[in-house]
């Protein structure tokens, strides 16, 4: 897709309805569109729609291993509930193995360290997530709202990060939006979710950002003996 035919596309869906646009985005996968998932609060709706359009749509989810026990109860709720076609990727090391020997997660005064805390326990899998799926199409629940680093985006962009057509149905639905959807169709929500890669909301964990194209390059396990 050229960036003409981005900005094009952009301009016809955003008049359509969440559902046509996730079944716009599903009919030019050629087969091979995904939706990822953090199963952070809200994500029900992404992932009911999804399933609406293509009931075993594989579900990328980087399961980091910080999750809190809300979360994972959530994970599991909507696994049942939808029938999710779940693809969980995990870190190449354990959580408790990377305390170990890095300590805490860093803090927001410690950018250097979000960073480097993400390509090991975020990007790196879900990297490895999209190499073996391999999809064309890549559904997200990106929203404007959500922080600053969205301004610039759309419904329809071209990821540079995973060389995918990157597709965000609900780019612009307020919180209400969303409330409405969970309460029409009685999904439940999750607020105790909480991303270690973040470490606050206004901030970009790599998977939508510039830097985080790199930044799992060199995330393995040896990272870690070579910094003990």
């Amino acid at each position: 897709m050229s960036p003409f035919d981005v900005s094009r596309s952009n301009a016809e869906l955003r008049s359509k309805s969440p559902l046509e646009i996730v079944r716009w985005a599903i009919s030019r996968s050629a087969g091979r569109a995904i939706v990822s998932t953090n199963f952070r609060p809200y994500e029900a709706v992404i992932l009911h729609l999804a399933v609406q359009a293509q009931p075993d749509i594989p579900v990328l989810w980087v399961d980091h291993g910080y999750n809190r026990p809300a979360t994972y109860m959530h994970a599991e709720a909507l696994r049942a509930g939808l029938g999710l076609n779940l693809r969980p990727y995990l870190p190449r090391v354990t959580a408790a193995h990377r305390d170990t020997v890095l300590g805490p997660i860093p803090t927001t005064d410690d950018e250097t360290g979000l960073k480097e805390f993400s390509a090991l326990m975020k990007l790196e899998p879900f990297r490895r997530g999209m190499k073996e799926l391999a999809p064309t199409v890549w559904i997200t629940a990106l929203r404007k709202v959500q922080n600053p680093n969205r301004e610039g985006l759309d419904i329809v962009s071209l990821d540079e990060n995973f060389g995918a057509l990157k597709v965000s149905p609900l780019f612009y639905l307020s919180d209400a939006d969303l409330d409405a959807y969970l309460a029409r169709h009685q999904l439940p929500n999750e607020w105790d979710y909480f991303d270690p890669a973040k470490a606050d909301e206004k901030r970009e964990c790599g998977l939508h950002a510039a830097w985080g194209k790199t930044a799992a390059q060199g995330a393995a396990v040896s990272e870690i003996g070579a910094r003990s």
